[in-house]
């Protein structure tokens, strides 16, 4: 079965941001609302300084040990048996945020307020993601319209539609191609890539390397 990854290289990342606009053109995330703080804000993917470098960071894609699920008493998230992605279905959603605690990356998003956008600006969202409503949570899902589109296109051309490549927004956007994605049975994970958390069980499916940062503990390695 398909199992969609990512790995980023730290060091070939800039902080330009791209991917963070990207993300949210593709997905249909508004403009911050008025007065919105790193707590009451939308981003889907969020680059962080540590030290001398940059780190974007993202729904880590967790394996079958996956806090969020687990706490849902909804069951509005899943984890989809033919991709491994995690999935966020906002209309089962009931705002209870168990998943945001539960999650150790912080990489779940409250949305405290109703999607709103500039006039004129509503005529370029994307037709394939449905914006969500005040009062459910959010995170990135590998850009999953894209990955229908490509189902649909295999279908098309008489293709194998278990098994499509796609290009996530954020990974087309980075101009230094520090995020790479697709199946991780045939992704290369650069030489000294860890991921985040790993002692905890949760699996992610998301690598990073960097020879800036001491990943495992959030800071610049020893010099000494």
């Amino acid at each position: 079965m398909t199992r969609y990854g990512m790995t980023i290289d730290v060091d070939r990342c800039t902080g330009c941001g791209a991917c963070m606009v990207a993300c949210a053109v593709e997905n249909n995330i508004p403009p911050a609302h008025e007065g919105a703080t790193d707590r009451t804000g939308l981003t889907w993917i969020r680059v962080f300084k540590v030290g001398q470098a940059f780190v974007p960071m993202l729904c880590q894609q967790c394996g079958e040990e996956t806090p969020c699920v687990s706490v849902c008493p909804q069951k509005a998230v899943d984890i989809d048996p033919a991709t491994g992605i995690v999935g966020q279905m906002p209309e089962r959603c009931l705002g209870c945020r168990y998943c945001m605690a539960a999650c150790p990356y912080h990489a779940r998003y409250f949305n405290w307020h109703d999607p709103a956008w500039p006039p004129g600006m509503e005529k370029t969202l994307n037709p394939d993601v449905a914006p969500r409503m005040r009062g459910v949570v959010e995170k990135c899902n590998f850009c999953h319209g894209r990955w229908h589109a490509a189902k649909q296109q295999a279908v098309a051309e008489g293709r194998d539609p278990a098994h499509v490549e796609y290009t996530p927004a954020c990974v087309e956007a980075c101009p230094t191609k520090a995020i790479r994605f697709g199946d991780l049975a045939t992704l290369p994970k650069p030489p000294g890539s860890v991921r985040l958390l790993e002692s905890l069980g949760t699996e992610p499916k998301i690598y990073y390397r960097s020879s800036k940062v001491d990943l495992r503990a959030g800071k610049e390695p020893s010099r000494g």
